[in-house]
């Protein structure tokens, strides 16, 4: 199936060759090179783009490839747009100031980042969005981490590591459903059958990220007041500001999709700040929606951490998940990812061998196409006819999905979550992916499921209903 949607098809041994030129010439960019994803993506299309050539393939053919991988992206670039506007309303409102200003009042930096975890997980399981999650409480975490001059890498992986544990487990999350639906599998039995991977790797990440935080000595304490003092006559605090938070919250919580969701988010924390603020005008909250929220109040650490948001600084991410999403359309379409699939998908004897397959194909769609959806979709359609010939359980599939899929997008410098968690943190993905924990262990617990044994589940053979003949096929 997979062959006969692309241009080509191409040998196993030649689709590698061009992966790896590909691959090189993007690790030579931004590794070798420090540029941004954006200039290496354009090389590797270009190296494309000659390959089909070569190959004897119109440019109008392989111009329509990209457009057609890009147009994947156009539900995300619209969530995008509208979380910049959110984040930039919840600034104007006072709700991301009001959210730091009651963190700072009950938390200390003993266990910040478990905490910081802890907290992200929670919001992430009730409203299932790891997008919103990072773009609201991720965003006053990291703020809260800044003041306390406490290490911004480690925030931003414990906020994506919980963020993505309620995108893998919630039964409100896009990708847990999309997995469950794919491999045709009951929603809350996948859930309940991920929990052999994710409890542990909750754990191990929660007692790391309490290892790792460190005690608050008296100056730090001083300087968390001076902060609380600043923060409250800068900006709004009051319990009314939290309200745009409870309005997305209970929505996401009514299964509504994301775009109301979030316009209800956006048009509520307007209300608050025409109400609570006379000089905010039309024009000026207008400005501030575009081109985010710019507060000047001369306490340049403040100034930082909440000058944020604006259709405008959502520029970079959108530019690049187009660029990286047009190129994934032209490995598709050239051959070379379905050739890398199939070859995947034959002779997988044994459930640790066709897990490990399963999660390693995942994470493989993931760097290639750098698209969460498609990394649980493609793999989960190649591997179902072999688990079936296994005898293992569809859930069983499902559960690799999440684990090699959903949670390693982020880990991605040119995914799409890699993408949009870098300019929302405000941390590149570099930097905070070998502190994301808990996403890093969720492939290794599943491997190691898959060849242990623990977790796994086969199909029970149907019972022989005497004086009944089976005809074979």
């Amino acid at each position: 199936m997979l062959a006969e949607q692309s241009i080509l098809k191409l040998s196993f041994k030649e689709a590698c060759l061009i992966l790896i030129i590909i691959l090189a010439v993007i690790s030579f960019g931004i590794i070798g090179l420090k540029m941004t994803p954006h200039l290496p993506i354009i090389a590797a299309v270009i190296v494309l783009l000659l390959y089909g050539k070569l190959k004897g393939i119109r440019f109008s053919e392989l111009e329509k490839a990209m457009a057609q991988g890009a147009f994947s992206a156009i539900g995300a670039i619209y969530i995008f747009i509208f979380i910049g506007i959110l984040i930039s309303s919840w600034m104007l409102s006072g709700t991301i100031p009001t959210i730091m200003y009651f963190g700072f009042k009950f938390l200390n930096g003993s266990a910040f980042y478990a905490i910081a975890f802890l907290i992200a997980s929670l919001v992430g399981l009730c409203i299932g969005s790891s997008f919103t999650t990072s773009a609201t409480i991720g965003v006053a975490f990291i703020g809260m981490a800044g003041a306390m001059d406490l290490s911004i890498a480690i925030t931003a992986g414990a906020i994506v590591s919980g963020a993505y544990l309620g995108d893998k487990m919630s039964p409100l999350s896009d990708t847990c459903n999309l997995a469950s639906e794919t491999v045709g599998v009951n929603l809350f039995e996948h859930v309940r059958n991920m929990l052999w991977t994710t409890v542990p790797g909750f754990i191990i990440s929660f007692g790391v990220y309490y290892w790792l935080s460190p005690k608050m000595n008296a100056g730090g304490v001083n300087e968390i007041e001076t902060f609380l003092s600043s923060l409250q006559k800068e900006t709004n605090i009051s319990f009314f500001s939290l309200i745009p938070f409870f309005v997305v919250a209970l929505m996401a919580l009514k299964k509504e999709p994301a775009v109301p969701t979030l316009s209800a988010g956006i048009v509520s924390s307007l209300i608050i700040a025409f109400s609570v603020d006379s000089s905010v005008t039309l024009g000026s909250a207008g400005q501030v929606l575009y081109s985010g929220f710019k507060l000047e109040s001369g306490i340049k650490e403040l100034d930082s951490i909440l000058s944020r948001g604006g259709i405008e600084s959502m520029m970079f991410s959108i530019s690049l998940v187009l660029l990286a999403l047009g190129m994934g359309g032209l490995l598709f379409k050239l051959g070379i990812i379905p050739s890398l699939l199939e070859k995947a998908a034959e002779k997988l004897i044994g459930a640790g061998r066709l897990i490990m397959a399963t999660v390693f194909t995942s994470i493989g769609v993931n760097v290639l196409i750098g698209e969460q959806y498609l990394s649980i979709l493609l793999p989960g359609k190649t591997f179902q006819s072999s688990y079936e010939k296994t005898g293992l359980t569809k859930k069983t599939l499902a559960r690799a999905l999440e684990d090699g899929g959903t949670v390693v997008n982020p880990l991605i410098p040119w995914g799409v979550s890699g993408v949009f968690l870098t300019q929302v943190l405000g941390v590149s993905t570099m930097d905070y992916a070998p502190f994301a924990f808990f996403c890093l262990l969720c492939p290794l617990l599943s491997i190691l499921s898959g060849f242990s044994g623990i977790g796994i589940s086969f199909r029970k053979p149907e019972p022989a209903i005497p004086g009944k003949v089976l005809m074979s096929k």
